[in-house]
């Protein structure tokens, strides 16, 4: 038999439990479990006016962002469409069933002003990081590091010469924020080479053809992670230059230091953090492994001898060639010692005319010279220990543990939908990249932190 038919009639009253609407399994009910904003306010409270109409309450808008990088709404004002429409979203920012949603230009408002000037966003990561070592996620032992291009939000065809610099009537918030970074060691003054483009609305991106494809503009999301259970540790934002990346990973192994006393034994990483520098810092300042393929560019491909057929003594600091002849920084005494260290911080090892004269492996060795030089880095001790790293077993677990930062990046990208940015400038980035790496550690935790049983009455 058909039902009758259903008309909506209005009730004078209702009983509707937007608790009871939000499914047990919800992400949100999982998430909400580890998000502590109950220092906001007080943080907060120097940047607001003692007199004047009340403020938006900064919690709701910190709880409706987290909402939007969790759940890959770009978009602020469909972030407030779907708040406004989603009973979990409603129940999850404590709105009610009547309770009004901001205006999508409020996020903007206190994004430009009271959140960068009290670094609120730094604080609401930290906190949840310090959360997951309360809970047991962060090992502390072995750590990983590496660096993804996120696009910029400017046009890859509207660039500038970069030689000829800005258009000095270009005035906006980004402009600002790049001059202001100039001597930035993440950003300007990363290297002294001039970009080849420069983009008058976000002139901090650095034009990169990285990837392998077209070129385009763009910034680096640079992660340092625990590798027990992926946690993310610190993130920083740089320009998309290697030499930006190696800087932002030194900051990001201090801060963790200096913010929630974690120092690794070991650090896995690409071949891009392997310089000589780079690991010397690790192994002589850091006191940790550098789980890293050394970045070493002595090999020969004309078949001649390369550095690595000539074997080093420490003990009488010279090499010793193929045919068994010594290299030398001198061959004779100084009255005043010298170091022999050059410019690019090597030291050159020469060879004798006497002894490459009439070597009969010269035609392998040095057939365009008289004699060989070999260079050496004054960071070859710490490059030499990598190279022996490189050879254990634990080297090889770390190699394939390393790809989890890899799998951040790509959770990042398709599944938060972060391949682009929708903010202008460092500070946009740092914003955006923030709440994105605690978005993932708040989805991190849901995941390992099973939902504690209800207790049954008896």
């Amino acid at each position: 038999m058909m039902g009758d038919r259903r008309v909506d009639q209005a009730a004078l009253f209702y009983e509707f439990s937007l608790e009871r609407h939000v499914p047990a399994d919800h992400l949100l009910r999982s998430i909400d479990r580890f998000v502590d904003l109950d220092g906001v306010r007080a943080h907060l409270r120097p940047y607001y006016s003692s007199t004047g109409r009340p403020s938006i309450d900064p919690e709701l808008l910190i709880r409706m962002l987290l909402v939007g990088y969790c759940f890959g709404i770009r978009s602020e004002r469909r972030l407030c469409e779907e708040v406004h429409l989603n009973l979990a979203y409603r129940w999850f920012c404590r709105l009610g069933l009547d309770g009004d949603v901001p205006d999508h230009s409020t996020f903007s408002k206190n994004r430009h002003g009271r959140f960068r000037d009290s670094d609120l966003l730094r604080l609401l990561f930290e906190t949840v990081v310090r959360r997951c070592i309360e809970e047991g996620l962060v090992g502390g032992a072995g750590f990983a590091v590496d660096a993804s291009l996120i696009k910029a939000d400017a046009n890859r065809q509207s660039g500038t010469d970069g030689a000829n610099g800005l258009d000095p009537e270009v005035s906006s918030r980004a402009v600002d924020e790049y001059l202001a970074v100039l001597d930035d060691a993440a950003f300007g003054a990363a290297t002294p080479v001039t970009p080849k483009y420069l983009a008058p609305a976000d002139p901090a991106s650095r034009w990169t053809g990285a990837n392998g494809g077209m070129a385009f503009y763009a910034y680096s999301t640079n992660y340092l992670i625990d590798l027990d259970n992926a946690v993310i540790v610190d993130v920083e934002a740089s320009t998309a230059i290697r030499q930006a990346e190696v800087t932002a990973a030194k900051t990001m192994i201090v801060r963790a230091q200096e913010c929630f006393d974690l120092h690794p034994e070991r650090l896995a990483a690409d071949t891009a953090y392997g310089s000589a520098e780079m690991l010397a810092w690790l192994v002589d300042e850091q006191a940790i492994e550098p789980h890293i393929p050394v970045f070493d560019k002595s090999a020969r491909t004309d078949g001649t001898f390369s550095r690595d057929d000539f074997t080093y003594d420490p003990e009488q600091d010279l090499y010793v060639c193929p045919a068994g002849k010594h290299l030398r920084k001198y061959r004779r005494a100084f009255a005043v010692p010298r170091t022999g260290v050059l410019k690019d911080k090597t030291v050159r090892y020469r060879a004798s005319k006497r002894d490459c004269g009439p070597c009969p492996m010269k035609s392998r060795c040095c057939p365009n010279a008289p004699a060989r030089k070999v260079p050496r880095s004054v960071h070859e001790a710490a490059r030499d220990k990598a190279r022996a790293i490189a050879k254990t077993e634990a080297y090889v677990t770390s190699r394939r543990q390393r790809k989890k930062v890899e799998m951040l990046f790509a959770h990042l990208k398709r599944i938060l939908k972060l391949d682009r940015l929708r903010l202008r400038g460092p500070c946009g980035a740092r914003d955006e990249f923030l709440l994105a790496a605690t978005a993932q550690n708040l989805r991190k935790l849901a995941k390992l932190v099973p939902t504690p049983s209800p207790i049954m009455a008896t």
